[in-house]
C-alpha cells in the first residue's frame, strides 16, 4: 500500500525523538564539575550524591576542591594549538579522535544507510523485502546498544572495544566471502549475506558504538574536555562523510567482496590501534586519567604507583 507524501511522513516521525530528547534534557542536572568550580558547590554536592556513596563523594569532592585551586591559580586561555603543543593533550587526543575515526571508518553508517542496497546486492530484489531485512538489522543495532550499556562498566572500555572489533573483522570477512561466491555465480549466498549483516551489527552496536564517545568524555583534563571532545566529534562526522560519499563508488570500482574487504582490513587496524594506544579507563579518576597522560608522555617517574598498569588490571 503506497501512502501519498510518504517521505513528509518520513521527515517529519523523526523529530518524535528529537522532542522527546529535549523534554528529557530539561530534567538533566548540570555536571557536577561545572557547578563546582563555576557555580553552587552545594548543587554539585546534590548531584554528586546521587551517583556516589558516601565514601567515594567525599573522595570526589576532594579532587574537585584541588582542580579549582589548579584553575585559579592556572587561569590560562585554552587555544586550539595547545592540543597539539601539550604532549600528553596530544597523545589523548590521538586516541579519542582515531577511536572516533576508526568507528566510521570500519563502516557503520555505510551499513545502516545502504543496507537495504546491500541487501539488493545480495540477491533480494523486492524493495519490501530489502527494506523488512534491513529494519531487522537496525532492530540489531538498537538492541546491541542496550546491551553495550550493561557491558561498558562491567567488561571495561578496552576489552569491550577490542572483542568488538575481533568480532566485526569476522564478520566484514564473511560478508566479503559472500559476495565473493555471489559474483562467481557459483552459489545463492543471499541469506550468508544477510547473516554477516547481522553479526555484524551484533558485534559492533555493543562495543565500538558507545566506547568512542565513552572513552572521549574520560580522557582530557577539564580544562580541555570540551575543545578536545567537540575537535573529535568533528573528526567522527567527517570520517562519516567520507565514508558515505565513497562506498558506492568503492563498491562500484573494485567490487563489493572487495569493498568489505577493506573494510575488514581497517577493523584490523583498529584493532592493533586500540590495544597500542588507548588506556583502560574504567574505575578511574579524571585525575587518574591524567596522570596516565603523563605516564605515557614523559614516563612513569610522574606517578608512584603505574596507573596504566592499574587500568589494564581494572
Amino acid at each position: 500500500m503506497e501512502v501519498p507524501g510518504t517521505w513528509r511522513w518520513m521527515l517529519g516521525v523523526a523529530a518524535v525523538p528529537a522532542i522527546i530528547q529535549f523534554l528529557l534534557m530539561l530534567l538533566l542536572p548540570e555536571s557536577p564539575r561545572w557547578l563546582y568550580m563555576k557555580k553552587s558547590k552545594s548543587e554539585a554536592i546534590v548531584v554528586l550524591s546521587k551517583i556516589y556513596d558516601p565514601f567515594r563523594l567525599e573522595e570526589e569532592l576532594d579532587q574537585l576542591s584541588s582542580a579549582l585551586e589548579e584553575e585559579k591559580q592556572r587561569k590560562i586561555a585554552i587555544s586550539y594549538l595547545d592540543v597539539f603543543r601539550i604532549k600528553e593533550i596530544r597523545l589523548a587526543f590521538f586516541a579519542g579522535a582515531g577511536l572516533q575515526a576508526f568507528q566510521q571508518f570500519t563502516g557503520i553508517n555505510t551499513v545502516m544507510y545502504y543496507s537495504p542496497t546491500i541487501v539488493q546486492m545480495a540477491g533480494f530484489r523486492s524493495n519490501q523485502i530489502a527494506l523488512l531485512l534491513s529494519l531487522i538489522v537496525a532492530l540489531m543495532n538498537a538492541a546491541g546498544t542496550i546491551v553495550g550499556i550493561r557491558l561498558i562498566d562491567h567488561s571495561g572500555r578496552r576489552k569491550l572495544a577490542l572483542s568488538s572489533l575481533f568480532g566485526v573483522i569476522l564478520s566484514l570477512i564473511l560478508l566479503s566471502a559472500a559476495f565473493f561466491l555471489e559474483s562467481s555465480g557459483s552459489v545463492n549466498v543471499g541469506w550468508i549475506a544477510v547473516l554477516g549483516l547481522t553479526l555484524y551489527i551484533a558485534f559492533f552496536a555493543p562495543g565500538m558504538g558507545p566506547v568512542p564517545w565513552t572513552v572521549n568524555s574520560e580522557i582530557y583534563p577539564e580544562s580541555y574536555r570540551g575543545i578536545c571532545g567537540g575537535m573529535s566529534a568533528t573528526v567522527n562526522w567527517i570520517s562519516n562523510l567520507i565514508v558515505a560519499q565513497s562506498f558506492l563508488s568503492v563498491a562500484d570500482a573494485v567490487g563489493t567482496d572487495w569493498t568489505f574487504l577493506i573494510l575488514a582490513g581497517i577493523a584490523g587496524a583498529a584493532f592493533v590501534f586500540v590495544f597500542v594506544f588507548v588506556p583502560e579507563t574504567k574505575g578511574l579518576t579524571f585525575d587518574e586519567v591524567d596522570q596516565i597522560w603523563k605516564e605515557r608522555a614523559w614516563g612513569s617517574n610522574h606517578g608512584s604507583e603505574s596507573l596504566l598498569e592499574k587500568g589494564a588490571e581494572s
